[in-house]
């Protein structure tokens, strides 16, 4: 599927909402973020070498089997409109006479006969808009599945960006302990104790432990992002480019507001519930007649018994008008009741999709709200008093005025502080990208245009 959203939002004859909801899509797929860069790229990468959010949400965009299947079946369901629309094809019915039949003005040897049904009043009207409506819910549909994989995506590319930094902060922190041990070598040789040899040997142990528990995992993410940017390639991805996000204020009431408005889920039910309700007045109609004209022709041979009569030979033709009688009225009021119990189910699932949708948002701004809270807890406070005291803590084991203890406890609550920064600022990404989706709608990701989500 080589065409991008906003190919698909021009070359389709769609309704007004679907065109603002596919509008949104588009500018949510193709807005740019702007992330700091992280890494060179990694030997023995995989060939998809792109390492931007938004070049990975193209590719999905672009190469994702569901998303192609999901078109395939909104297009599919546009071709039902014109056959919902149309009258039924006329009838033309050819008769023979193998004994032709002797009438005054000669012998009848075969009759042609072509009619029409034409249903009542309003029948093919409510038909196309029942067809209409479901379009446009697999129209919905397919968006709703593209905001769905671009937050899988997403979500997957700054968990594995996490992963990335963790890897070069556990790597770090290693080579650091490597580094130190010959120093303490030294002071074994010359007679000092060896305890503090072994305790260091015993968490460059762990660090290297935990080091290759996480080279591991970046496996199993790799492969996770590569299944749904329809990666065959079963080599690693590169490390994605991102940077923390600036702490930004969501405005909530404009975003529950978008969620109603927009989000894809409540258009589809939305277009079920208006199928439901041309689906009922078809069958309300139902107890109608429907009606079909027609025309006669009836071709005469040779007039041998009565060549002097008046039009002998002659072929005559004539119309015909047929009602057809609605006789089953069960049938017809249990197609009603259908109809009815089913737009009503569709109402109930709008109400509680609502529901679901908005306890959601309150959910990942909530999320995200602690995510900032420890960004600036981490990032203005704890890392800095960290940095200083294991700079404080080398440079005292140096001098002899400290242990190797205070010098290993140092590190580690600096690597854990790195670390929790870190997850701190995927998880927020991560709830930005959620919300984002759920309201359908480009997120702020600057304090500059924060205050204009409102506007969008």
């Amino acid at each position: 599927m080589a065409r991008t959203v906003e190919h698909l939002c021009t070359e389709r004859k769609l309704g007004v909402p679907a065109r603002r909801t596919c509008l949104a899509i588009a500018a949510l797929w193709f807005t740019s973020i702007a992330l700091a860069t992280d890494e060179s790229v990694t030997t023995n990468v995989s060939t998809f070498s792109p390492t931007t959010l938004e070049a990975y949400l193209q590719q999905a965009q672009s190469a994702n089997p569901e998303l192609m299947a999901l078109e395939a079946r909104s297009r599919a369901a546009e071709q039902v409109v014109p056959q919902a629309a149309s009258l039924p094809d006329p009838k033309l019915q050819w008769t023979y006479f193998v004994e032709p039949v002797q009438t005054r003005t000669g012998p009848q040897k075969s009759v042609f006969t072509l009619s029409q049904r034409f249903p009542w009043f309003g029948k093919l009207g409510n038909s196309k808009k029942s067809a209409s409506a479901e379009a446009e819910a697999s129209w919905h549909t397919f968006q709703s599945r593209q905001l769905t994989l671009m937050r899988s995506v997403s979500i997957g590319f700054f968990e594995y960006g996490f992963l990335g930094r963790a890897i070069d902060l556990t790597r770090e922190n290693r080579d650091w302990l490597l580094a130190l041990e010959p120093v303490i070598e030294e002071k074994v040789k010359a007679g000092g104790d060896i305890n503090p040899l072994l305790r260091l040997k015993v968490e460059i142990g762990k660090v290297d432990d935990a080091l290759q528990s996480l080279k591991q995992r970046r496996r199993v993410e790799s492969a996770r992002l590569s299944e749904l940017l329809a990666l065959a390639d079963d080599t690693l991805l590169p490390w994605p480019e991102w940077d923390a996000p600036a702490v930004v204020a969501l405005d909530a009431p404009s975003l529950a507001r978008a969620v109603e408005n927009d989000n894809p889920e409540l258009h589809v039910l939305t277009q079920k519930v208006d199928s439901a309700k041309a689906r009922r007045e078809v069958a309300r109609r139902e107890s109608y007649p429907d009606i079909t004209a027609g025309l006669n022709y009836i071709q005469l041979g040779d007039p041998v018994v009565n060549p002097g009569t008046p039009d002998a030979g002659k072929d005559p033709w004539g119309v015909t008008v047929a009602v057809n009688i609605p006789l089953f009225l069960k049938r017809n009021k249990a197609a009603k009741t259908e109809a009815t119990f089913t737009q009503t189910s569709f109402e109930r699932q709008y109400d509680q999709k609502l529901n679901e949708l908005q306890a959601e948002l309150r959910s990942s701004l909530a999320l995200l709200e602690d995510a900032h809270r420890r960004l600036l807890l981490y990032g203005e406070e704890l890392l800095g008093l960290a940095e200083q005291a294991v700079e404080n803590s080398r440079t005292s084991y140096v001098g002899g005025r400290t242990g190797i203890l205070e010098v290993i406890d140092s590190e580690r609550s600096l690597l854990e502080l790195q670390l929790l920064y870190w997850r701190a600022a995927s998880d927020a990404w991560q709830q930005r990208v959620t919300i984002q989706t759920l309201a359908n709608q480009p997120i702020s990701l600057t304090s500059e245009t924060a205050a204009n989500d409102e506007d969008q």
